[in-house]
C-alpha cells in the first residue's frame, strides 16, 4: 500500500507565497511521475505542476512564471513553491503520485487527501 502525506496549505494574503510538500510512503519500488492538482469548488481537478523522475517540469499556463515544483527523489518527496498567489488559486491541492508498488507490478496511480490553500484579504 502507498500513501501520500500532502502538508503546507493555509490561509494567505493575495501576492503571499505557501509552500506545499507531499511525502510518498508505504510499499514503493520506483516513482515516475510526481505532481500537484487543485479543484475549486464546483470545477473539476486539473493538474497544476508535474516533475517527472527526470526532473523534467510542466506547468498549467495559469501558474508559470509564479509555481515553482521541485523533488527529493531520496526522500519520495515533491514540493510546490507557490510565490504571488492570487484569489483565483483557491482550491484544494492535491498530490499524486505514479507509483510502482513491487518490481512485478505495474505503475499506479496513488492520490493524497488534499490540502486547502485559501489565498483572501
Amino acid at each position: 500500500q502507498v500513501q501520500l502525506v500532502e502538508s503546507g496549505g493555509g490561509l494567505v494574503q493575495p501576492g503571499g507565497s505557501l509552500r506545499l510538500s507531499c511525502v510518498a510512503s508505504g510499499s514503493i519500488f520506483s516513482v515516475n511521475a510526481m505532481g500537484w492538482y487543485r479543484q475549486a469548488p464546483g470545477k473539476q481537478r486539473d493538474l497544476v505542476a508535474i516533475m517527472t523522475s527526470g526532473d523534467s517540469a510542466h506547468y498549467a499556463n495559469s501558474v508559470k512564471g509564479r509555481f515553482t515544483i521541485s523533488r527529493d527523489n531520496a526522500k519520495n518527496t515533491v514540493y510546490l513553491q507557490m510565490n504571488s498567489l492570487k484569489p483565483e488559486d483557491t482550491a484544494v491541492y492535491y498530490c499524486k503520485a505514479i507509483v510502482r508498488a513491487t518490481r512485478w507490478q505495474h505503475e499506479d496511480d496513488y492520490w493524497g487527501q488534499g490540502t486547502q490553500v485559501t489565498v483572501s484579504s
